[in-house]
């Protein structure tokens, strides 16, 4: 099969990008010819904000673009990871332009929401849930703190959604139930909605001993529960928390570096994946404290992979991924005292961590591999090519 894959890169890497770069190599591996169609979003620092405007809902050179690759390279499907904000969804008409079956993977909540995350001031939000003219989300900035760049992103959805584009779509990839039911709540035909999660790979070592630290790795932010972490020490003694990430709280850990007396924080930065691995096959316990709905989650399943148990969020697909007792533990949202709770019950309780990680493991294998990875995502091509005839 020929697959063109299209992904639209943001200013600051992520989760989205390794997916990307991941499934290429899967089809590669198996006898697939790969091509790519990509856009930087560092290429608006150099725009005029209205130009920026007007590609981000229809872009008119990124159409012509994708057409003279589509007839260079005539491959038989799709697959868009991210159009935002330069590809833009004018990419759908390209594609249908020559009668071929569309997949597009929705690795977050960009569709239903201007900011993506379905969170605003601290807390989850649904305000623009079921809404065709996002107008909340307009009036409070969510997308990035402008309201000019939000009603943006609100036209572009509005318009799109009035016009039936993301009916040019054959097969849309949720990672989980979880994402999948908010996507149908929003709008997108659920018919069309596979769940299909990411994988880990390469397949990571499992270490004869586990470290006594806790792990946190992620985007050192609000939003990812960077400070539930921290305010959850204070009822903890003589704890080790190994930090890995980048964010705009990049700043309050370093300070707890240098202040925190109780217990001792190790902050990595940013690490290479194989680094990352390193520390997390030896971690006694991943903590991931998101407050948000995640759509899926990679760090945990790289966890899992590593044979490590998560202690993590009670809710979205923190929730769905995690069997409570069994392959982790859930504690509620924002609460750092019952997070302190589940780390001090899990340092008091060796014997079942151990088990949870089997299982963990065990739940990897079934899964998050690439083994179990690429038959799913080969029926999703199939279902999404008999949809196109």
């Amino acid at each position: 099969m020929r697959v063109l894959i299209c992904h639209n890169f943001y200013q600051l890497p992520g989760g989205e990008d390794q997916v990307f770069y991941q499934e290429t190599e899967l089809l590669k591996a198996n006898g697939h010819e790969v091509f790519h169609f990509t856009l930087q979003n560092d290429l608006i620092a150099e725009m005029n904000p209205f130009v920026t405007a007007l590609k981000t809902i229809w872009n008119f050179q990124s159409y012509k673009e994708l057409c003279d690759l589509i007839e260079k390279h005539e491959p038989d499907l799709v697959h868009f990871h991210n159009t935002f904000s330069l590809i833009s969804p004018s990419a759908y008409y390209a594609v249908k332009k020559f009668d071929l079956p569309i997949v597009q993977t929705l690795h977050n909540y960009r569709f239903l929401c201007l900011n993506a995350y379905l969170y605003r001031d601290d807390k989850v939000c649904e305000d623009c849930l079921y809404k065709k003219l996002k107008w909340p989300g307009i009036i409070h900035g969510c997308y990035r703190g402008d309201r000019m760049a939000s009603g943006v992103v609100s036209m572009m959805l509005f318009v799109h959604r009035m016009i039936g584009s993301w009916r040019k779509v054959d097969r849309f990839i949720a990672l989980t139930e979880f994402s999948k039911e908010k996507f149908a709540l929003g709008g997108l035909p659920s018919q069309k909605i596979v769940v299909k999660p990411n994988m880990v790979t390469p397949n990571p070592e499992i270490a004869d001993a586990k470290g006594k630290y806790v792990l946190f790795a992620g985007r050192l932010s609000s939003e990812k529960g960077v400070g539930t972490l921290l305010d959850c020490m204070q009822f903890l003694k003589g704890l080790t928390v190994k930090i890995v990430g980048s964010g705009p709280m990049e700043g309050k850990i370093q300070n707890a570096v240098i202040h925190e007396k109780e217990n001792t924080i190790e902050y990595y930065g940013q690490l290479p994946q194989s680094e990352l691995l390193a520390l997390m096959e030896k971690a006694y316990v991943l903590v991931y404290p998101s407050l948000l709905y995640e759509t899926f989650g990679l760090t945990l399943a790289e966890a899992f992979a590593c044979g490590v148990p998560v202690i993590a969020s009670g809710q979205g697909a923190m929730a769905e991924l995690i069997t409570d007792g069994k392959t982790g533990l859930l504690f509620a949202p924002g609460d750092p005292e019952d997070l302190a709770q589940k780390i001090i019950w899990a340092f008091e309780h060796p014997d079942n961590i151990l088990l949870m990680g089997q299982k963990a493991r065990e739940q990897y294998e079934i899964n998050f591999t690439a083994e179990t990875n690429y038959p799913s995502l080969m029926r999703i091509y199939e279902e999404a090519i008999r949809q196109a005839k």
